[in-house]
């Protein structure tokens, strides 16, 4: 004859002979007294035995009680181990998705993030921090599977699987420079102000868009100082160090009082891409797409 086992009042049972008081033991498993009692006469049925003795001044284990807690008590572990070997082995196996990201984790980004994992909940979804001024090396190390960046994206073996976020170039000034309080500034006046300019690991087309050194019309952009991060580029920026072009996504996660962002007309928008590696193209990472492109609609 098969008995049905309930852990639940194994581990009442377990508590109780550690506290023997029933209010703690309700405490601890965040039960009320009249529960824990409930509990601990259902397994005494359960067995035929009493285990407890309760009076109004202590509660103590029967002897029967206490051979069954010292045989119960590794045999319980045992489950315990089983079970939490399983969970770590699981986790293990689960498939991981690495998604890059330059600066800061933007909230429709999150939002698809959490949406894809919600759903896949066989995946393992991480969330990796690329450098700013390097936005490709990760993604086709294989350090991540794919990465949100800014583009251009030239490279032959990428593939760019969504583009979003259009917007004008912004440039980030000190609050205190005289053009902060402008609505708009033109692309050749960039010739008169120093760029902090970003570290040179990105392609040159891609430093181009964001960190030029000449007008459209070819006037010399002084460049001063070297950033290789977001944070690090918008500290000097606020030290009154130099400017620099962000796009706008950037600039409205990255509000702060000592800084000023003014929108530069005449230069090449900015946008953010979903990019990864063409080798690597499979249906998790457009399926991540998908759920990126539903969160932005």
């Amino acid at each position: 004859m098969a008995y049905t086992i309930e852990v639940r009042e194994l581990e009442c049972f377990l508590v109780l002979a550690e506290e023997l008081h029933f209010g703690r033991t309700g405490e601890r498993l965040y039960l009320s007294q009249s529960r824990v009692s409930q509990l601990l006469r259902s397994l005494e049925n359960r067995i035929g035995a009493r285990l407890v003795e309760r009076t109004s001044r202590r509660v103590r284990l029967t002897a029967f009680g206490a051979d069954f807690l010292e045989s119960l008590r590794p045999a319980y572990s045992t489950l315990v181990g089983v079970v939490e070997d399983a969970r770590d082995r699981a986790r293990g196996s689960r498939e991981r998705v690495r998604i890059g990201f330059q600066g800061a984790v933007y909230e429709p980004v999150a939002r698809a993030i959490t949406v894809f994992q919600r759903d896949n909940p066989e995946l393992e979804v991480d969330i990796v921090e690329i450098p700013l001024a390097d936005p490709f090396s990760s993604v086709r190390g294989g350090g991540v599977d794919a990465a949100v960046v800014l583009l251009p994206v030239e490279e032959d073996d990428l593939t760019l699987g969504l583009t979003f976020s259009r917007q004008p170039q912004v440039l980030a000034l000190s609050s205190g420079h005289p053009l902060a309080a402008r609505e708009e500034l033109g692309a050749e006046e960039l010739a008169g102000i120093r760029l902090i300019p970003l570290a040179d690991q990105a392609p040159s087309y891609w430093r181009r868009v964001h960190s030029p050194r000449t007008t459209p019309l070819g006037r010399s952009i002084p460049q001063q100082g070297r950033a290789s991060t977001l944070q690090e580029a918008l500290t000097l920026v606020a030290s009154g160090q130099g400017a620099m072009l962000v796009c706008g996504a950037t600039a409205g996660y990255n509000r702060r009082p000592d800084i000023a962002y003014v929108p530069v007309s005449g230069m090449p928008e900015s946008a953010l891409g979903l990019v990864w590696r063409s080798d690597r193209h499979g249906d998790r990472l457009t399926g991540f797409a998908d759920v990126l492109s539903a969160a932005l609609a």
